[in-house]
């Protein structure tokens, strides 16, 4: 039963585990399969900056560009454009139903997207939610 499970999810795709690691016990790549490797892939795509890969210059999401910025509503419809156009053009396999953008701790800058989407050959729905920080994170007390 596993291995016809197994078959019908071929078309999620496999590839390196993100961050890059190697066994332990024989020096091998880790690799990661199905939904575990679109959630690292959609991770990887949100970390990017544009124009960081030097061959692939449009891969990634900008998010970065968003540092420091006022926490404001204008803010959240700028980071959802951007995770919804970043995904968009770099990850086919998904189609993103929502993206939502939530101020949880302003004190500190941490921003959480949201983000509801559906595997396009199955239309089976899952979510991901990525932290992110608006301010630069420092040791120091208040």
């Amino acid at each position: 039963m596993d291995n016809i499970n197994n078959i019908q999810k071929e078309f999620l795709g496999s590839g390196w585990s993100f961050p890059v690691t190697f066994s332990v016990e024989n020096h091998q790549l880790q690799l990661t399969k199905y939904e575990t490797n679109i959630n690292e892939m959609i991770h990887l795509i949100l970390q990017t900056t544009l124009g960081e890969r030097p061959f692939s210059p449009q891969f990634g999401s900008g998010l970065q560009t968003f540092f420091f910025k006022e926490m404001r509503p204008t803010l959240q419809g700028e980071i959802r454009e951007a995770v919804k156009t970043a995904l968009l053009n770099n990850e086919p396999r998904i189609k993103v139903l929502a993206v939502e953008v939530t101020f949880s701790d302003i004190q500190n800058g941490l921003v959480e997207v949201t983000i509801n989407y559906m595997y396009n050959q199955t239309n089976t729905r899952h979510n991901y939610v990525y932290p992110f920080f608006i301010k630069e994170g420092t040791n120091l007390q208040r």
